[in-house]
C-alpha cells in the first residue's frame, strides 16, 4: 500500500510539473503575438491617420508601376456556341506606395485580410473581354493584402471570369484557337499607371483538374500593348491560351456515322434492279439519315455564315448518298424504256 501511494504521489508531482511547463509555454506564446498585435495596430493607425485612398501613389510626380502576376487554377469549359471560356485565377498586383512606409524592427511585413482592402488605394484594373466575373467569398473573401515596411504592397484576389473568345471555325473540328484574357486600367492612362509582367508572371496548376473536355491545352504567352483611345493611351496586358480541339467526340458522333451511311447506300447496287420497294426504301432512308446527321453536326457550333470543314465533309457524303438514289432512278427509267415493246402500227383501210 505504501508503495502504491508513493507511486501516485510521484505521478501527480510529474503531472503538476508538466502542467506548469505547459502553462509557462502558453503564457510565453501568448505574450509574443500580443506584443506584435499592439505594434501592428499602432503602425496601421499611424499609416491611415492622414492617408487619402482616392489619390494614387506618386501623383503628379511619376507613373505608378503595377507588377502583375496570374496563377491559373483551372480553364474551362470552352463554349463554341457562345464563343466564351471560363477561367479561375488568382490575380496578383504589386506596387509601391511611399505613404505606407513605416519603421519597425519586429514587423517587417503586415499581412492583412479583406477588411483592410477598402482603406487604401487600389488599381482600377478591369478585364476588357470579360462577359461576367465573380469573386470568391466562401468561407471568407478570397483577398490578401500585404504591406512591407518600405511601402511595397501586394494585393491578390481570386476570381472566376467568363471571357470572350472569338473562335475561327473554318477548320472545325480540326481547329486551333488562341483565347485571350485582356486587362488594363479603367481610368488611368499610361502616363499615370504602367503595368508590367513579373518574372514567371503566369503560372498554372495541375492540368488534370481543368475542364477542357473538347480541347487540349497547347501553351500560353503574354504580351504588352498600348491601346489608343480618345481618352488617352492605356497599357493593355494580354494572356493568350492556345487550345487545340480534340476530334474524338466528332469522330464518333459525325464522321463514322456519315461514312457508314454512305457505305450503306452503296448496298443498293447489289440489289436486283426490279426490287423497286427495297432499293427505294434504302435510298430514302440513307438520304434522311444524312440530313439528320448534318443537322446534328451543325448544332455543335454557332450559326456562322462561312463553310466549315465538317460542312464540306457532310455535304460530300450527302452527295454520294443522293447520287446512289439518282442512279437507281435513272437505271429504272432506262430499264423500263428498253423492256417496253414498240407501239403497234395501225392498219389503215383504203376502202
Amino acid at each position: 500500500t505504501h508503495t502504491i501511494l508513493l507511486l501516485l504521489r510521484s505521478d501527480l508531482r510529474e503531472y503538476g510539473d508538466d502542467d506548469e511547463d505547459h502553462q509557462d509555454t502558453t503564457v510565453n506564446q501568448m505574450l509574443v503575438p500580443r506584443s506584435h498585435q499592439e505594434d501592428a495596430t499602432l503602425i496601421l493607425n499611424n499609416l491611415l491617420k492622414e492617408y487619402d485612398k482616392t489619390l494614387r501613389p506618386d501623383i503628379g510626380e511619376k507613373p505608378t508601376v503595377i507588377d502583375v502576376g496570374i496563377y491559373i487554377n483551372s480553364i474551362g469549359p470552352v463554349s463554341s456556341i457562345d464563343m466564351e471560356y471560363q477561367i479561375d485565377i488568382i490575380f496578383a498586383q504589386t506596387w509601391v506606395d511611399t505613404r505606407l512606409r513605416y519603421n519597425s524592427s519586429s514587423m517587417r511585413i503586415l499581412t492583412l485580410n479583406s477588411n483592410m482592402v477598402g482603406l487604401i488605394w487600389l488599381p482600377d484594373t478591369i478585364f476588357r473581354n470579360s462577359k461576367n466575373a465573380d469573386s470568391h467569398w466562401i468561407t471568407t473573401p478570397n483577398q490578401l493584402l500585404r504591406i512591407w515596411n518600405n511601402g511595397k504592397i501586394l494585393y491578390t484576389l481570386r476570381m472566376t471570369i467568363n471571357a470572350e473568345c472569338q473562335l475561327q471555325l473554318h477548320n472545325f473540328p480540326m481547329d486551333e484557337h488562341s483565347c485571350p484574357l485582356i486587362f488594363s486600367s479603367y481610368g488611368y492612362p499610361r502616363d499615370e499607371i504602367v503595368y508590367k509582367w513579373k518574372r514567371n508572371s503566369v503560372e498554372t496548376s495541375d492540368q488534370k483538374y481543368w475542364r477542357l473536355y473538347q480541347f487540349d491545352f497547347m501553351g500560353l504567352r503574354n504580351t504588352t500593348d498600348v491601346l489608343t483611345t480618345t481618352a488617352g493611351d492605356y497599357v493593355l496586358m494580354t494572356v493568350y491560351f492556345d487550345l487545340s480541339r480534340r476530334m474524338g467526340y466528332f469522330t464518333i458522333q459525325t464522321y463514322i456515322p456519315c461514312i457508314l451511311t454512305v457505305v450503306l447506300s452503296w448496298v443498293s447496287f447489289w440489289i436486283k434492279s426490279d426490287a423497286t420497294p427495297a432499293r427505294t426504301a434504302l435510298g430514302i432512308t440513307t438520304v434522311l439519315t444524312m440530313t439528320t446527321l448534318s443537322t446534328v453536326a451543325r448544332n455543335s457550333i454557332p450559326r456562322v455564315s462561312y463553310v466549315t470543314a465538317m460542312d464540306l465533309f457532310v455535304t460530300v457524303c450527302f452527295m454520294f448518298v443522293f447520287a446512289a438514289m439518282i442512279e437507281y432512278a435513272m437505271l429504272n427509267y432506262y430499264s423500263y424504256s428498253i423492256r417496253r415493246p414498240p407501239p403497234k402500227k395501225r392498219m389503215v383501210s383504203l376502202w
